[in-house]
């Protein structure tokens, strides 16, 4: 039995787009990290938007910061990951459930790289700030779950690419707000954070969906060599 390969999880109308929208956010991610590297200071551009301090945010309103923040750390994050897989496979959706735990491995290994690569810290040596880890893990978990949405609402693409830009910018902004009133991270920290998530998470469901397709491909052709054996 061959079947049908499971749906793709970056649907084919909004490749060309998406693919568009990564190459320049992977740009942006690039150009920031080349003109804060090695800083600690915030810049020209993070002193006009604000400055960051341990205490710019005050009750209740940083409660719902200090929430949105355990959501980007790793147990917060796990309990995410969890139910996000739990509910693609509740929905049939395994490649979907495979672009989850991909895509926040590789969106949050990405950011941690660059942090040891560009070198920006904010509040002390060892606090390596750009870009925001939790603003990237919040915009890929975003974009993952706005890709499954649209396939699974049948979106055209200019409907599903809206759907997905709009799901990024809102995660995006509500984690970068909590990280910048925290004082966690610069506001270009959360700019880089939210490029990365763009660029990574089409790249990963275009992988994702490759390799599925050839396994598919390949169990496919196995099975029909054995019933071709079995009729001789």
């Amino acid at each position: 039995m061959t079947g049908r390969p499971a749906p793709a999880v970056l649907p084919p109308s909004l490749r060309p787009r998406l693919g568009l929208i990564s190459v320049l956010a992977a740009l942006v991610v690039v150009a920031l990290g080349v003109l804060y590297a090695g800083h600690s200071e915030p810049g020209a551009v993070d002193r006009w938007i604000i400055q960051p301090t341990a205490d710019s945010l005050r009750p209740p309103w940083r409660y719902v910061a200090l929430a949105l923040d355990f959501l980007g750390e790793p147990a917060g994050a796990a309990m995410l990951i969890v139910a996000a897989v739990t509910g693609c496979l509740l929905l049939r959706r395994p490649r979907a459930a495979v672009l989850v735990v991909a895509g926040a491995a590789v969106t949050v290994g990405t950011a941690t790289l660059l942090k040891h690569l560009v070198g920006r810290t904010i509040h002390g040596a060892g606090n390596l700030s750009y870009p925001s880890g939790h603003t990237a893990f919040a915009t890929a978990l975003a974009l993952m779950a706005a890709l499954l949405a649209t396939r699974r609402l049948g979106l055209g693409r200019t409907a599903g690419t809206s759907l997905v830009l709009a799901s990024a910018l809102v995660a995006g902004a509500a984690m970068g707000w909590a990280q910048v009133g925290l004082g966690a991270h610069y506001p270009t920290d959360v700019l880089g954070g939210w490029c990365t998530a763009l660029a990574v998470i089409p790249a990963t469901a275009w992988l994702v969906d490759r390799t599925a397709d050839r396994l598919h491909d390949r169990t496919a052709g196995r099975t029909a060599d054995a019933g071709r054996r079995e009729r001789r």
